[in-house]
């Protein structure tokens, strides 16, 4: 299975650990541009801009083009997102998505197309974007699923649930937000972090149950990654 995913630093979390979770099942390459948006995503499309990090199986070797990349092999799904500290807010999908999921469509016409819901930052978050949601790690979650799941109705896609299961994780004692986060800077994930939103993608594009998964991480503890597992077979994804 050969997985795309157009995105940033969140993307690059998720698919971290996603072909050794998967036992070299899945085949990914993950084009990431610190903090791209969109827009910036969009005007890459129209500029034929090489400026992603190849970063395949977790590897990276060298930037490419969006263009480039979609026209390397036939993929099996591409993923979209928005740059997190907009994915709350719905006048930034628009008209950047529609143009890009078009692209995609127009490239590889058998690929499916997924959105990837990616989490709210922690409690004591300081990134300076974090007022778009009131320092508010409930707003900026209510925010995020609000606006994915009206935009991914709008343009008939699947939601993979990243953003829920790391909400999910947030309620175990071992995540505690102020002494032990899942996020290692207030936005990005731990190791744990990846490992759980690789386990929500394998799921969601094999359709196996991620108890089952035998790879965990060097330097987890096994108890931790066992109800990570659990959260990522509960976590339900969505299809609008």
């Amino acid at each position: 299975m050969n997985i795309l995913c157009i995105g940033n630093s969140f993307s690059m979390n998720a698919t971290s650990y996603l072909h050794q979770i998967s036992n070299g099942e899945i085949e990914v390459l993950d084009l990431a541009i610190g903090g791209c948006s969109l827009e910036r995503h969009y005007n890459n499309i129209l500029e034929n801009e090489s400026d992603y990090l190849y970063d395949k199986n977790g590897e990276i070797d060298g930037t490419v083009s969006i263009k480039d990349a979609l026209n390397e092999r036939k993929w099996d799904y591409v993923t979209v997102q928005q740059v997190s500290h907009f994915s709350g807010m719905s006048e930034t999908y628009e008209p950047y998505l529609p143009y890009i999921l078009g692209y995609i469509n127009g490239a590889c016409s058998s690929a499916k197309i997924a959105f990837h819901r990616t989490w709210a930052y922690s409690d004591y978050s300081t990134h300076d974007c974090f007022v778009n949601y009131g320092n508010s790690r409930p707003k900026m979650f209510e925010a995020i699923v609000k606006t994915s799941t009206e935009i991914c109705k709008k343009y008939n896609l699947e939601i993979i649930p990243n953003g829920d299961a790391v909400e999910s994780a947030r309620l175990l004692a071992e995540f505690d937000e102020k002494t032990n986060p899942i996020t290692c800077d207030g936005f990005h994930l731990t190791d744990y972090g990846k490992y759980l939103t690789g386990l929500v993608m394998y799921k969601f594009f094999t359709g196996k149950n991620p108890t089952e998964v035998t790879f965990e991480p060097d330097g987890t503890d096994h108890e931790i990654c066992q109800k990570l597992k659990m959260i990522a077979e509960q976590i339900k994804p969505s299809l609008i």
